[in-house]
């Protein structure tokens, strides 16, 4: 890890002020490159999260995947700068955006443990249109008819896609609870993007993250079995990687750029349903994932246009 990310910081401070970025791409294209491999890293942690399946309680699975990547994540954060990086006014809003994606992270695991990947992968995909509401309510931004017709689109994706069947349709509710957790997680990256590190923002998700679930363990503590363990590290180390490779991602190209490629994940979470269970997707669900797919970009397009003229 701490050879991967010392690379990547050489490669980026050679090229940072060239067209062309290393092996004749661009820097978007080796960004968008970065990007769909982070996408592909966090749809395989929800892979090990299938396979550890719902016998482990999803707090258990929780805690240790966010125990496990800040081990992982604090030698890199020694050597980017060390503990000052961690120096901050806003230890409440840390504390709060870890609440609120621990919340989802739960959710989204004791899905993934009873649904296919795709499903719960197409579910989360409305995360812009959540973000899109909660900004109007808590931010007072003004979005207009179109993007709220964009809302309105991707909910009707939404919709679909949480239909898979009349026994999973409580489940598929978790899954949209969980996406309405993350939303509230990124607006609160919104806050906290303007004064704090990017190292900052991630150790503290994940020590906070490690300690409220942490109280939960007395009632929910199964000691895993040998294969189980190395499950779980894998969620662990899936985890950190892909938000390794995010950060990159969006320290080589602009966000308006990389963002989009998110969506890459319907295709990894279909191709590992197909691959590993012999899942695949209905009609709805292919259907659904169009609508929010198309809403939730046309979303971050007008919302990168009304930054620029801003």
């Amino acid at each position: 890890m701490n050879l991967f990310a010392n690379y990547i910081n050489k490669v980026v401070k050679a090229h940072r002020v060239q067209k062309t970025f290393i092996f004749g791409l661009s820097r978007d294209r080796f960004g968008i490159i970065i990007m769909v491999l982070a996408v592909s890293q966090l749809s395989l942690m929800a892979v090990f999260v299938k396979m550890i399946g719902p016998s482990f309680h999803s707090s258990q699975i929780a805690f240790l995947r966010n125990l496990i990547a800040m081990i992982f994540i604090f030698p890199l954060l020694l050597k980017a700068g060390g503990i000052a990086l961690l120096k901050t006014k806003r230890i409440k809003l840390h504390f709060f955006r870890a609440f609120s994606g621990v919340c989802g992270n739960i959710l989204f695991f004791y899905s993934f443990q009873r649904l296919p990947l795709a499903d719960v992968i197409v579910i989360s995909q409305a995360v812009p249109i959540f973000v899109t509401i909660l900004a109007v309510w808590v931010l007072n931004e003004k979005v207009g008819w179109r993007r709220w017709l964009a809302v309105l689109i991707g909910f009707l994706g939404v919709t679909l896609a949480i239909q898979p069947s009349i026994n999973f349709a409580l489940v598929s509710l978790y899954a949209l609870a969980a996406t309405a957790f993350w939303a509230t997680t990124i607006l609160m990256m919104r806050l906290l993007g303007a004064t704090e590190s990017p190292f900052s923002v991630v150790f503290y998700f994940m020590l906070f993250g490690a300690v409220i679930t942490g109280f939960a363990q007395p009632w929910v503590w199964r000691s895993p079995e040998t294969e189980i363990i190395f499950l779980i590290i894998g969620v662990g180390l899936t985890g950190a990687l892909g938000q390794l490779l995010m950060s990159y991602s969006l320290k080589l190209a602009s966000a308006s750029v990389v963002t989009p490629f998110n969506y890459t994940g319907i295709f990894w979470a279909i191709g590992f349903d197909i691959i590993f269970w012999g899942l695949v997707p209905s009609w709805y669900i292919i259907f659904g994932a169009i609508l929010i797919t198309g809403s939730g970009i046309f979303i971050f397009k007008r919302e990168a246009a009304s930054l620029d003229k801003a």
